[in-house]
């Protein structure tokens, strides 16, 4: 299955107001939701080895996926109550990334911007 940000967006908005959500999803509790799911998904990987990551990503794969899910359904809403466009907010920040770490001072190392 294929879907459009916007498509995503408007199912999700549509299963909030069904349940009458809106006047919870501010954008603090938004936001305070995303970082929970974040650490949710965090969770599945605290502590372990790299050996165990690869492990772990196969034995807990549904889970994982649900967690991603759920901090992009909270991301995509947050994005549409405050009125951005997503699609072209994560487009405009792709390209000034592209101008700070450009491929060829930035491949193969862990560097930030300022480091280069």
């Amino acid at each position: 299955m294929s879907m459009t940000l916007e498509a995503l967006t408007e199912r999700i908005c549509a299963f909030r107001d069904a349940r009458d959500w809106k006047p919870f999803h501010n954008p603090k509790d938004m936001a305070v939701a995303i970082a929970a799911e974040a650490g949710e998904l965090m969770q599945h990987f605290v502590w372990k080895t790299p050996e165990q990551i690869d492990e772990v990503v196969v034995a807990k794969r549904a889970e994982i996926t649900d967690e991603i899910a759920d901090v992009a359904i909270l991301l995509f809403e947050l994005a549409h109550n405050l009125d951005i466009p997503l699609a072209e907010a994560m487009s405009a920040k792709l390209d000034r990334n592209e101008k700070r770490y450009p491929a060829d001072k930035a491949r193969g190392n862990n560097l930030k911007y300022n480091e280069l």
